[in-house]
């Protein structure tokens, strides 16, 4: 199973924990120096998975601080891309060019073979993508012209990239096939991202983005289940694509939305009658999922289950008495 790497001051006697931050937390984990702002706050906390393909998805809590990557650090080998997403407005410095500010929000990525500075005036959110450079290179042939990309966060792709490294977070993919996937899915994404800023443009896999809009549309749809006004228009909205552009992802998988949704329900409504306590009433268990019509509700119980929601309820009584 995939599990979370964390990485945490918290657990570092307080005399040691600049030692830990320079010595562990900068050099090895990030490539990086750190000189904290205020060294009564040394409160860093990782929590990081890695993918296949160089992928690394993270996201960690920074004290106010000035990070750099030096050119004394260069000799390290690191050439991989690091796509950051900070809480809080910041400064960022590349090769010794004037400073620039980065928005709260906006993406920026960076070559770790690059010298460059970043200052945090107060503690901040960062999430991270760390993106092996021979894959990306391979669907942005011309990313070397430059040794960094500042992507306001309401660039075409920003926030389809920032929803779908977010549910990986939430929930990492466990299965080999899946890790592979969800790697390949994250750096199309960065190839749309970074389609508008990249002279000669960017190669891009549109099944790749495609399958991960339709994991963030199903995971909106997951979220709210219970509502019943829950339809293909409102999450449309929420996700700024149109109703016919989710029932175009859904038929690419031989299933539609409406399906989608009455199963995803009725698979809430089956767990609740066989796990949850017996004194809840069927009609309540069907309107709390969702449904709206009990007559509706028991038909498509029984067509997808071959079995009444009374059988089921029967049935998981008769387990808890054995």
């Amino acid at each position: 199973m995939l599990r979370m790497q964390r990485i945490s001051t918290a657990a570092v006697p307080e005399a040691k924990r600049l030692a830990f931050v320079h010595d562990f937390v900068a050099r090895h984990w990030a490539g990086m120096r750190f000189r904290p702002l205020d060294e009564d706050d040394l409160r860093i906390d990782i929590a990081i998975f890695e993918l296949p393909d160089a992928v690394a998805v993270a996201k960690a809590h920074y004290p106010a601080m000035v990070g750099s990557r030096p050119r004394d650090l260069l000799g390290d080998g690191r050439d991989n891309y690091t796509l950051a997403m900070v809480s809080d407005d910041h400064e960022v410095c590349v090769e010794r060019g004037r400073a620039f500010t980065v928005k709260a929000g906006d993406l920026m990525l960076v070559n770790e073979g690059t010298c460059f500075e970043v200052r945090h005036g107060r503690p901040s959110t960062v999430e991270l993508v760390s993106l092996g450079r021979s894959e990306i290179a391979a669907r942005v042939p011309r990313l070397d012209l430059a040794p960094c990309y500042h992507v306001p966060r309401s660039a075409p792709g920003a926030s389809l990239f920032a929803g779908y490294a977010g549910l990986l977070r939430q929930s990492p993919p466990q299965t080999d096939k899946a890790r592979q996937t969800a790697a390949h899915h994250i750096h199309d994404l960065v190839a749309l991202v970074l389609e508008g800023f990249v002279e000669g443009g960017a190669e891009r896999n549109e099944r790749g983005i495609r399958a991960a809009r339709l994991e963030l549309i199903k995971k909106d749809v997951m979220d709210r289940l219970c509502d019943p006004a829950l339809g293909v228009a409102s999450v449309a909205r929420r996700q700024g694509v149109t109703p016919r552009y989710i029932q175009q992802l859904f038929e690419r998988e031989g299933t539609t939305f409406t399906e989608f949704l009455r199963g995803s329900r009725l698979a809430l409504a089956f767990a609740r009658l066989d796990q949850g306590p017996v004194d809840t009433g069927i009609s309540e268990i069907a309107f709390d999922s969702g449904f709206t019509d009990l007559s509706n509700f028991n038909r498509a119980f029984r067509r997808r289950y071959g079995l009444t929601p009374s059988d089921v309820r029967a049935m998981a009584m008769r387990k808890r008495l054995r």
